[in-house]
C-alpha cells in the first residue's frame, strides 16, 4: 500500500498507542487502536495481521520473562470453554445477526465496567455465567476483535492483579495463533514487511506500557479495577461509535 508521509506518521503514532495499551492493561491494544487505524486507511485486512503479529512478539517476550506470574488454572479453565467456539467463529459456521452480537457484548461489558467503576462487589457468582462469557468471548474473538471485554470481565474477578496481565497475554497468544493460521489458510497477506517496519514504534509504546503497568500494580486492587472499568467503557464507546458510523448495509 502507498501512504503519504502524514499517513505514515499517523500510523506510527497509533502503533505506539496500541503497544502502550496492550502492555499497560493486558487488553485493548487492537480494540483501541484499530478504529484509529481505519480512519487513516479503511483496510482492516491490512492492519489486522500486523496487530496480531505484534501481539505474538510482545506477549511472548513479556510472559517469557514473567511466566511464573501466569495463572495456569484460569488459563486451563478458559481455554477449555473457548477453543471450540473460537474455531467456530473463525470458520464462520455460526451466523447470529450482527446487531444481536453488538448489543449483547456492549450490555454485558458495560454492566461489568460500571460495577467496577462504582466499586460494587458482585457476591453471587455463577460458574455458568462465567462459562457463557468464555464461550461468547471465544466465538466473538474468532469472528472479530470484540471478544476480549467478555473474557476480561471474568478474568478480573478470578485472578490476582499481579497475574492478570501476563495470564491474558498467554491467552491472547494462543487465540491469535489460531487467527493467523486462519488468515494464512484463507490466503490473506500477513504483511510481514509492514510488521517489521512498525516494530520500533510498537516497541516504544510497549516499554511505556510496562512502566505504567508496574505503577498500576502498586495501587489498591479496587482502584485498578476501577480504572479497568473506565478503559472498558472507553473501548465500548469507540467500538460503538465505529459501528454506528458504518453504512447500514455493512452492519
Amino acid at each position: 500500500m502507498d501512504f503519504s508521509t502524514a499517513q505514515l506518521v499517523a500510523i506510527s503514532a497509533i502503533f505506539v498507542w496500541s503497544g502502550f495499551v496492550r502492555a499497560g492493561l493486558g487488553f485493548g491494544g487492537a480494540a483501541l487502536g484499530l478504529p484509529l487505524m481505519l480512519l487513516v486507511a479503511d483496510q482492516p485486512l491490512f492492519f489486522l495481521p500486523i496487530v496480531a503479529t505484534h501481539l505474538l512478539i510482545f506477549s511472548g517476550i513479556t510472559t517469557g520473562l514473567r511466566f511464573k506470574h501466569v495463572d495456569g488454572k484460569f488459563l486451563r479453565e478458559s481455554l477449555t470453554w473457548m477453543i471450540i467456539p473460537k474455531l467456530i467463529g473463525v470458520i464462520g459456521l455460526l451466523s447470529l445477526p450482527t446487531e444481536w452480537m453488538v448489543i449483547f457484548i456492549y450490555a454485558i461489558t458495560g454492566f461489568y465496567a460500571v460495577t467496577w467503576i462504582i466499586k460494587w462487589e458482585i457476591n453471587s457468582q455463577s460458574p455458568w455465567v462465567d462459562r457463557l462469557l468464555y464461550i461468547l468471548g471465544g466465538y466473538f474473538s474468532g469472528t472479530s476483535l470484540i471478544g476480549a471485554p467478555l473474557i476480561v470481565a471474568v478474568a478480573v474477578r478470578k485472578m490476582a492483579i499481579s497475574a492478570y496481565r501476563d495470564t491474558l497475554f498467554v491467552l491472547w497468544f494462543i487465540l491469535v495463533v489460531i487467527k493467523l493460521l486462519a488468515f494464512a489458510i484463507a490466503g490473506v497477506d500477513l504483511q510481514w514487511q509492514w510488521s517489521l517496519a512498525l516494530l520500533i514504534p510498537t516497541a516504544c509504546g510497549h516499554m511505556l506500557g510496562l512502566k505504567f503497568h508496574r505503577q498500576m500494580l502498586k495501587r489498591d486492587p479496587q482502584v485498578v479495577r476501577q480504572w479497568l472499568g473506565i478503559c472498558l467503557l472507553g473501548i465500548i464507546s469507540i467500538a460503538l461509535w465505529q459501528y454506528l458510523a458504518l453504512p447500514a448495509h455493512q452492519h
